[in-house]
């Protein structure tokens, strides 16, 4: 398809996010809510397994987690909220309904700001509670098709989170940036691991495209089945290729359910939305209406954390760091707490020698760190034994150029190894960098004797032999020669000769 085609339509994309919640306990019952790697049907009770007379207990630690989602989404906390029976039929609903909240959901009208280059404010329709369904496991037969079903209640009851957007994303990259943006806050308020991957943040996206400039909305289509951001922004862009490409022909865009085919990278069809019934919500009798006070929510929000985009933002203004540096480290929580804590022992400096210090810490953090947690499959700094403190000493080391840039990181492999400390490890390997002029001036005298063929190579144009004597100097120290101190002195003492 060609640009001037596109370009023509604007797509109209909103999302809709399940996110499990990580409470002891399921959202209306006793048993565990940690289900990924338990036996099959080990985490089962009467209310979640739907037996006759059973009744549920709202979990509290959801509700607060989800005030707490709602608090960082900017959204209205409702003073009452309700629960209602969501009915639908499918093998793995055990009660033949789902208990969801309908018309007075707990947080209502929010929004989001993005980190896109373009300024860009998503609206937050609702956040609403809602449980979890079983889990089913289909068998393939040898000679094709679905041999039979088996059934895991473990999941059944789990608490879910669904946070609706408006319709106000127009691209992939507003898609990917909402998603990780919300996973980011999910972490830092502690209330869920966001892991697409393990089925823990769910993202179904619904798309229209209409003429660029035009108000009305067009047929919406849901898509379903991604479970990768990479896949998410996939499915967007191949749908908003499909219904142009539709619009174009002369057909008309359905409104219906597709599922993304992540091999095939196609949406295909899955039913009809046109003819669909209605759910028939009706309010959940077994549970009354909750009040929720403003004593609480206020106590909620004084116990949150400072969120990664301002987080971000006071890592700039502060320490007058880059956008991209920032942004890494404040993609974990304990990432951007690990370099706050670093920065602490610059406190008592001048903002310049801060800013200094701020991005000479971001680049171990960004380069060397982030390349050994990596190696040893770590997700997070605090796992591992390089404290704080020390990670500043050798930081300030290598800015003085008292070590130099090999040294320093054989110097950081001992502290991520063992915990060792800097000052010792430099000391016991003879690392402390020469950069002394007379303790140089020797040394350099005598490599230039050593190689006037070099030297004459040098003078007469052949800059690339100073490369070289480099080697060479370096070689003479064991490597703990100052690169730049020596590149200087070596060009001064080549022009006096």
């Amino acid at each position: 398809m060609s640009t001037a085609t596109t370009t023509k339509f604007e797509a109209v994309i909103g999302l809709e996010t399940h996110v499990q919640l990580n409470t002891t306990s399921k959202m209306f019952s006793w048993s565990g809510a940690t289900y990924q790697k338990a036996s099959p049907n080990s985490l089962v009770d009467p209310v979640s397994m739907a037996l006759p007379g059973t009744l549920p207990v709202v979990n509290k630690r959801a509700i607060e987690s989800a005030i707490a989602i709602g608090l960082a989404l900017n959204c209205d906390i409702a003073e009452v909220t309700k629960f209602d029976r969501k009915q639908y039929t499918y093998p793995d609903l055990m009660k033949g309904y789902q208990i969801s909240q309908y018309d007075e959901p707990i947080c209502l009208d929010g929004w989001i700001d993005l980190p896109t280059d373009e300024p860009c404010r998503v609206g937050i329709n609702r956040v609403h509670m809602e449980e979890d369904v079983a889990r089913l496991i289909h068998i393939d037969s040898p000679t094709g098709g679905v041999m039979h079903s088996l059934l895991d209640i473990n999941r059944s009851g789990v608490p879910l989170m669904e946070i609706v957007t408006e319709p106000d994303l127009r691209s992939t990259e507003q898609v990917e940036a909402y998603i990780t943006s919300l996973q980011a806050i999910v972490r830092y308020l502690g209330v869920g691991t966001a892991n697409m991957e393990e089925g823990s943040f769910r993202c179904d996206a619904n798309i229209s495209v209409r003429p660029a400039g035009s108000s009305i909305l067009g047929e919406k289509v849901e898509v379903k089945n991604m479970n990768r951001i990479r896949a998410v922004c996939e499915a967007v862009e191949y749908e908003i290729r499909r219904q142009i490409d539709a619009i174009g022909r002369g057909e008309r865009v359905e409104q219906e359910t597709r599922g993304w085919m992540d091999g095939e990278k196609v949406t295909v069809t899955q039913r009809s939305k046109e003819d669909a019934h209605d759910y028939r919500y009706f309010p959940e009798p077994d549970i009354p209406p909750l009040r929720i006070s403003r004593d609480w929510v206020r106590t909620i929000h004084s116990g949150m954390p400072e969120l990664p985009l301002a987080k971000k933002n006071r890592f700039m203004t502060d320490w007058d760091m880059s956008d991209y540096d920032a942004s890494l480290l404040v993609d974990q929580l304990t990432s951007a707490e690990y370099f706050e804590e670093v920065m602490a022992t610059a406190a008592d400096e001048s903002a310049k020698d801060q800013a200094e210090f701020a991005k000479a810490t971001a680049n171990w953090l960004n380069g060397e760190m982030a390349r050994s947690m990596h190696e040893a499959d770590l997700q997070d700094m605090n796992q591992t034994r390089v404290d704080p403190a020390s990670l500043a000493v050798l930081v300030r080391k290598f800015q003085k150029r008292e070590i130099n840039n090999n040294a320093a990181k054989r110097v950081f492999g001992e502290m991520f190894q063992n915990g060792a400390d800097p000052e010792e490890v430099i000391q016991r390997l003879g690392l402390a960098a020469v950069a002394n002029v007379d303790e140089l001036t020797p040394i350099i005298e005598e490599v230039l004797a050593a190689n006037e063929s070099a030297v004459a190579d040098y003078k007469s144009g052949k800059t690339t032999a100073i490369r070289f004597l480099m080697g060479q100097v370096m070689k003479a120290t064991r490597g703990r020669a100052d690169a730049q101190v020596v590149m200087g002195m070596l060009e001064e003492a080549m022009r006096l000769e």
